[in-house]
């Protein structure tokens, strides 16, 4: 139950309670974030409007929000995901500085690490010739490696991990997060409070590799980076 509270508390929008009116988009941007948008709808993601930045705070209004612009505007989230285009570009077109996120476990996983070690994934990935999937990275921070889905499996063979994470404990894994059933996380084009923003590495219409193949690598760069990099937290799991 406080859990479930938690989370709501994260997604519960007061509109008109102080948030300071932002300068609208013009047309190109407003068409450019559109179509960012697009692409990963095209492909298949479910998606579903966040809150965004506003004044380097987050458009929720929550006071002290833990993730300021990084989480969505409804509780009902998962049910409100979409990969239908046209109302995508109707959702866009009522709030065009809305973030924007994809609910994992159904078609997708994502394994989501430092950044640091995702640039080192990738250099190996390509050097072993391990197929790559579509990744984004979230400012400096995180690289996010799009994969097949573990829950799509049936019932009885599905299994739960140390490292699957839910939007009430992803700061519990500070260094190495799954991303699979009850999750999401920031498409690309979403703002950060800081400025930042999501972007692809890899296009997103790229085939989807297996989970466990992508994350031997991404264990064994963690643990480099990991090993050099102890003082900043960046442990895994």
């Amino acid at each position: 139950m406080e859990s479930a509270s938690r989370r709501s508390s994260w997604w519960r929008r007061r509109p008109g309670s102080g948030a300071r009116t932002v300068a609208p988009l013009g047309a190109t941007e407003s068409a450019s974030r559109l179509e960012q948008l697009l692409r990963a709808v095209r492909a298949g993601f479910p998606v579903a409007p966040a809150a965004h930045a506003v004044d380097y705070r987050c458009s929720c209004d929550r006071v002290g929000c833990p993730a300021p612009a990084q989480h969505p505007l409804s509780f009902a989230w998962q049910s409100q995901a979409s990969a239908d285009v046209e109302q995508i570009t109707r959702w866009l077109a009522r709030d065009p500085e809305a973030n924007a996120v994809t609910a994992t476990g159904r078609d997708h996983d994502v394994l989501d690490v430092p950044a640091e070690a995702g640039r080192l994934a990738l250099e190996r990935m390509d050097e072993l010739g391990v197929a790559v999937g579509p990744v984004a990275a979230v400012g400096d921070d995180r690289y996010l490696f799009f994969t097949t889905s573990r829950a799509a499996l049936d019932e009885d063979e599905w299994w739960t991990s140390e490292l699957d994470t839910s939007p009430e404990n992803v700061t519990e894994h500070p260094g190495l997060r799954w991303h699979t059933r009850g999750s999401y996380v920031l498409l690309p084009p979403s703002r950060l409070v800081d400025g930042s923003t999501v972007s692809w590495v890899r296009e997103p219409d790229r085939q989807l590799p297996d989970p466990l193949r992508v994350l031997d690598v991404l264990t064994d760069a963690c643990t480099a980076v990991g090993a050099v990099a102890v003082g900043e937290h960046w442990l895994i799991g």
